[in-house]
């Protein structure tokens, strides 16, 4: 199988092709221009899209040693996502597609996220427990196979990485805030202050407001008893922040594997860079003796080489695409309704 697949449901521009069954290339454009606005500008990121889309697609194909009337699938993210910078991605990979007369496959954001374990070399067995974390989502889902998943519970309120840019940003740290907020935590103490984990009435959601809230609160109290922040106290909310926010996620995730019994536990999604929480989930598989996997660091944030592999193992699984709405999987209904 050769196929090509387009990712633009953010401020990331990614083109993958697999070649004969096997990623051959995986580029990435990131729109580092946002950090100067606090955080992403959707307009900006549109036009960013379109400008480096045809080039970044060239790059790939030259990469696989691979003409694009040689791809047999044409695939694109359908969504989640700023719905101009998704637009800019699935509009051309359509007209691509219609064009040269090839399937069209379109690729729920998340789901790509959710499968991205499988670009490793150690890859998961189902059925598989997967925390997906990122800028956008925040989930707990229990994966039977390439077709079959639930989801046992999501964030009623921010994402966790949402809650990272916005505490960030309350730091004055800058955006987008995950690496910042690891930087700083290695210099602060996780236990110096108590922050809150929201207990909720579904017991595998999530809630990272309140966090987010006495975060505020207490820089807030500090900022009228010294007038400013200093940089260790900095470090400090940092570390604590994070040390909360981890704590939070493992707690759910442990409980799900005692209950569903996981053969393997998966962390994906863009905080799944964060080395604190990467520690917290192996060292659960660890405790309960199951195998983990987590993405290399160019495959936890937004990147074409996932919708490539989730196109790629729903056409293996006998999805059937065409061109039309009609022939399009019932998950990005919601999408283009």
């Amino acid at each position: 199988m050769n196929l090509i697949a387009f990712e633009t449901s953010c401020d990331e521009t990614s083109v993958a092709v697999i070649k004969n069954g096997v990623l051959a290339a995986n580029i990435i454009s990131s729109q580092e221009f946002h950090t100067k606005y606090g955080g992403v500008v959707p307009e900006l990121s549109s036009r960013a899209h379109i400008k480096y889309i045809m080039p970044l697609m060239k790059s790939a194909l030259e990469q696989a040693e691979l003409r694009i009337g040689e791809c047999d699938y044409i695939a694109a993210t359908a969504g989640p996502g700023l719905i101009g910078a998704l637009m800019i991605g699935f509009v051309y990979a359509k007209g691509l597609a219609l064009s040269l007369d090839k399937p069209f496959i379109p690729v729920n954001h998340v789901e790509g996220h959710i499968y991205s374990g499988f670009l490793m070399d150690t890859k998961p067995q189902f059925p598989f427990l997967c925390l997906a974390v990122s800028g956008g989502h925040t989930l707990l889902v229990l994966v039977k196979s390439f077709t079959e998943m639930k989801i046992l519970g999501s964030t009623i309120d921010d994402a966790a990485g949402e809650a990272c840019d916005k505490v960030a940003k309350l730091l004055g740290l800058g955006y987008p805030g995950g690496p910042f907020i690891q930087k700083h935590a290695l210099l602060g103490d996780e236990k110096s202050i108590k922050f809150p984990i929201a207990e909720l009435k579904m017991k595998y959601d999530f809630s990272f407001s309140g966090l987010k809230t006495a975060v505020l609160r207490f820089v807030q109290k500090e900022q009228s008893i010294s007038g400013n922040i200093s940089e260790q106290m900095t470090n400090h909310i940092a570390a604590s922040f994070q040390y909360t926010a981890v704590t939070s996620l493992a707690k759910k995730v442990e409980k799900a594997v005692t209950e569903f019994k996981p053969a393997t536990l998966c962390l994906v999604g863009g905080v799944a860079a964060n080395n604190r929480l990467r520690t917290a989930i192996e060292s659960i598989a660890v405790k309960y003796g199951i195998p983990s996997v987590i993405p290399d660091m160019q495959f936890c944030g937004d990147n074409g080489a996932m919708i490539a592999f989730r196109a790629k193992s729903l056409v293996e699984s006998g999805e059937t695409f065409a061109l039309t709405h009609e022939a399009f999987p019932s998950f990005v209904s919601d999408y283009l309704s």
